[in-house]
């Protein structure tokens, strides 16, 4: 409990919950300077120097399917760290439903002539701001950050990379601003701080794979394989790592599921 503390304490100083203001701060100066166009153009057209499959990818990290898919690993390795992304990117995923009908910003499809910058897939209208992608991904991420102990955070520093390049890809793919991608970023740190206090209140002895929160989960990997096997995630692009993801959690339920019998004494 007193690594949980110490946790705890980090994440409410003050400095750390002012850092998302930063690229808050940022998205509000772009859209009020009047950069949205041309730094969404600037950064659609340069990213395409990089295949398709690799952005479409890289925003399946946004998904929330997707990006539980991926960690779900963590089921046996620290179940912790995946209650911390499950409850950040849930927390994420209220604010962006209430915020994005009550902005209903336009995207850049419903603005711009399709033929003026590159597009994936079939054209998005409405709903722009906040990037729902962008959210996730960083809201995940901080919750894991987070929510490790603070002596193993230095080596965690490239997960924020990962989610800074799935909230890129929403501008490659030319369905989001860079205003909303950095929106996005903010609101997903704060949700992130917040699902990781949560997840830090769990207590240790029910975190094991016999008791109920684990098993719970365990039977969230199973309707992801649902997921992952029946329906698209953002593109057809991504059909060969859907079935990567179902692999990598039919492992890992095989694994919790052996971890369930009593070793012999």
């Amino acid at each position: 409990m007193t690594e949980q503390r110490k946790s705890s304490t980090a994440i409410a100083s003050l400095w750390v919950w002012c850092i998302p203001l930063i690229p808050l701060g940022l998205a509000i100066a772009i859209f009020f300077g009047e950069l949205q166009t041309p730094t969404f153009l600037f950064i659609n057209r340069y990213t395409q120097i990089l295949p398709d499959t690799l952005w479409t990818w890289l925003t399946f990290l946004g998904n929330g399917w997707g990006i539980f898919a991926i960690c779900f690993p963590l089921l046996l390795l620290s179940p912790r760290l995946l209650s911390a992304g499950l409850f950040a990117s849930s927390l994420g995923g209220i604010v962006s439903l209430m915020l994005k009908p009550f902005l209903e910003m336009p995207r850049p499809a419903s603005v711009l002539a399709l033929g003026d910058f590159y597009i994936v897939g079939e054209p998005l209208l409405h709903r722009a701001m906040p990037s729902g992608h962008t959210l996730t991904a960083f809201a995940v991420a901080s919750g894991i950050y987070f929510a490790s102990d603070r002596d193993k955070r230095s080596s965690l520093w490239w997960i924020f990379i990962l989610a800074g390049f799935a909230g890129l890809s929403r501008n490659a793919l030319g369905v989001h601003w860079l205003t909303d991608v950095l929106a996005g970023c903010a609101i997903g740190l704060w949700s992130g701080m917040l699902g990781a206090l949560l997840a830090l209140y769990i207590p240790t002895n029910q975190l094991t794979p016999n008791k109920f929160w684990p098993r719970l989960l365990a039977l969230g990997g199973l309707g992801a394989i649902y997921v992952m096997l029946t329906q698209t995630l953002d593109s057809e692009l991504n059909r060969s790592l859907q079935y990567a993801c179902a692999a990598l959690i039919s492992i890992t339920l095989a694994l919790f599921i052996k971890a369930q019998k009593p070793k012999a004494i």
